[in-house]
């Protein structure tokens, strides 16, 4: 697919779309290495196939912040250098995706690479980056992101297995504070890394509540029919099921459910539950479905509100996250006073990063430790009302209280 380059009215781009063959569009403006009048950042997320939407937002994040950058001066300590993304399809597909990052490098001299949503992709790519000792920032999830001992990868968010365990202690507090005691839970999560280590997290958690698992089932992504998977939850006798899912799943599995009668709480695990498409996919089944989440938008409207009026639709917690990810990049780039990979990975490495877009994170700022991981990301729980997601725990972020239908 050709090339296009497109205005945003602060900054021009050029855009690669990657789906047929991988091809990354030259940087705009750049006319040497490491220049003062560019630094550039690839941006690796799927534009197409199962989850492009996701990539959609993830992008729509990552360029307001470079254009709030860019619009106030550049990086003060390249001279005013500006941000020049180079966007690429890293398709649905974890070869695609090395295939992206590897070009990317070796095309476009990219300074990091943002992405890439999808825990599968994030990791694809981070084989490369550490091959070519080229950092990277990502929101993904899983535990293996950061858990292989690699020394160029930072995850903003809390892990997988984390913020599953997080899902099902804030999922028994809501209950309890609604007068239930929860004895029978039902998991259901799709065989990818994020779903796999989502579980574990909610399997520690059931295990160490004391709480039965009387269905835990794993089911391929883009599943065609869950009505097997309904009709075993049916009749598991759970007093609330967690389902670990990306949009189409997840429109799925709710969609289901409420027509053959199931009302217990379903209490999602982010991605495909978080997002507008989710209640526009759902109408009204979609009020008062939970969801745990590394981060919301209500907890710094003072930020995210931007995003709102840019694109037209609230900031989903991969803009926002990705959008940290940005700004944390940029806030390494100062300290170093060096855009090249080696002096970045330096000082993102071990680094603490404050105000910004950082404060939009329910640390208030980002950590990260020997292994890339941010040690302050906590995850909350939000819950859909009236086509917006109000955050509802812990108690201390809380924006409204939860509302339990047992």
């Amino acid at each position: 697919m050709a090339d296009r380059t497109i205005g945003t009215g602060r900054t021009t781009r050029r855009v690669a779309l990657a789906g047929m063959g991988g091809a990354v569009a030259a940087p705009a403006l750049l006319r040497s290495a490491w220049a003062a009048e560019a630094v550039n950042v690839g941006v690796a997320v799927p534009l197409s196939g199962a989850n492009a939407q996701f990539g959609v937002n993830s992008r729509n994040g990552i360029e307001l912040v470079a254009d709030q950058v860019n619009a106030a001066g550049g990086i003060k300590a390249l001279g005013g250098a500006k941000i020049n993304l180079v966007i690429a399809d890293s398709t649905s597909t974890p070869t695609s995706a090395a295939n992206v990052a590897q070009r990317m490098i070796t095309q476009n001299r990219v300074s990091a690479i943002l992405g890439a949503f999808a825990s599968s992709l994030t990791i694809a790519i981070s084989e490369v980056t550490e091959r070519r000792d080229v950092p990277l920032l990502t929101m993904s999830f899983a535990d293996q992101v950061t858990g292989r001992g690699f020394k160029n990868v930072f995850q903003v968010v809390a892990k997988a297995s984390a913020i599953g365990a997080a899902q099902f202690d804030g999922t028994l507090a809501i209950a309890k504070a609604a007068g239930q005691t929860l004895e029978r839970v039902a998991i259901m999560y799709e065989d990818t890394a994020y779903g796999t280590a989502q579980a574990v997290g909610l399997r520690d958690g059931a295990k160490k509540a004391g709480v039965q698992l009387v269905m835990d089932d794993a089911y391929p992504l883009g599943i065609t029919d869950v009505t097997p998977l309904i009709n075993k939850l049916r009749a598991s006798g759970a007093q609330a099921v967690f389902p670990v899912s990306y949009l189409s799943d997840s429109l799925q599995i709710i969609r289901v459910m409420r027509q053959q009668g199931i009302t217990i709480p379903a209490i999602g695990g982010a991605a495909g539950y978080v997002i507008p498409d989710f209640e526009k996919g759902l109408g009204e089944f979609a009020e008062g479905v939970l969801s745990i989440s590394p981060a919301n938008y209500d907890l710094a409207p003072e930020l995210t509100d931007a995003f709102r009026k840019r694109y037209g639709y609230f900031m989903v917690h991969e803009a926002l996250e990705h959008a940290v990810c940005m700004d944390v990049l940029v806030q390494a780039i100062e300290k170093a006073g060096k855009a090249d990979p080696a002096s970045v990975r330096n000082a993102l490495a071990g680094g603490r990063f404050e105000g910004g877009w950082t404060k939009a994170m329910t640390g208030g700022a980002v950590q990260f430790d020997a292994a890339g991981l941010n040690t302050l990301s906590v995850p909350v729980m939000v819950q859909w009302r009236q086509k917006e997601l109000v955050t509802v725990w812990p108690d201390q972020f809380a924006k409204g209280k939860a509302v339990w239908k047992s």
